[in-house]
């Protein structure tokens, strides 16, 4: 197995990143993988690259995309003005999940949020996924907040 290199999300990449958004239960109902890619994911791609708060990572092995997840540095007034992170829309390929790609994405986040200042790292997951639950709490997070979504 090759090294796994992290790094900034390209636009060539992003094919790749709606694939991995959509290849699961709740993406292959939400997300459109086909080519070309709706423009609405190039303007997100490139609203993101333009925000020096916004990340979006990619884990590449051997040349190819195995993982993604999009990191926001957001900043506050509570919490003493504390920074925090938010890790959104975590996916790595099927063929390569439970073999520790999610663990080293996840931990190369929370690194990322040290560098950037940040008080404290969050993320949501749905409620249905349960496996992603226990992976979290395994590394260390706990459900502490009750999340709500409106659809607008």
């Amino acid at each position: 197995m090759s090294e796994i290199e992290f790094r900034r999300a390209q636009a060539p990449d992003l094919p790749a990143i709606v694939a991995l958004l959509a290849d699961d239960a709740l993406g292959a109902g939400r997300e459109d993988a086909s080519t070309p890619l709706a423009p609405s994911y190039v303007d997100a791609f490139r609203a993101i690259g333009a925000d020096p708060n916004q990340l979006l990572v990619v884990a590449v092995e051997a040349g190819q995309v195995i993982g993604t997840l999009q990191l926001s540095f957001i900043p506050g007034i509570s919490r003493k003005g504390a920074w925090r992170g938010q890790i959104e829309g975590v996916r790595v390929a099927r063929r390569r999940r439970s073999g520790g790609v999610g663990k080293q994405m996840i931990e190369w986040a929370i690194e990322a949020c040290r560098s950037r200042n940040c008080s404290f790292v969050q993320l949501t997951t749905d409620k249905s996924r349960r496996e992603a639950h226990a992976f979290y709490e395994r590394l260390g997070f706990t459900a502490s907040h009750l999340g709500y979504k409106m659809a607008l």
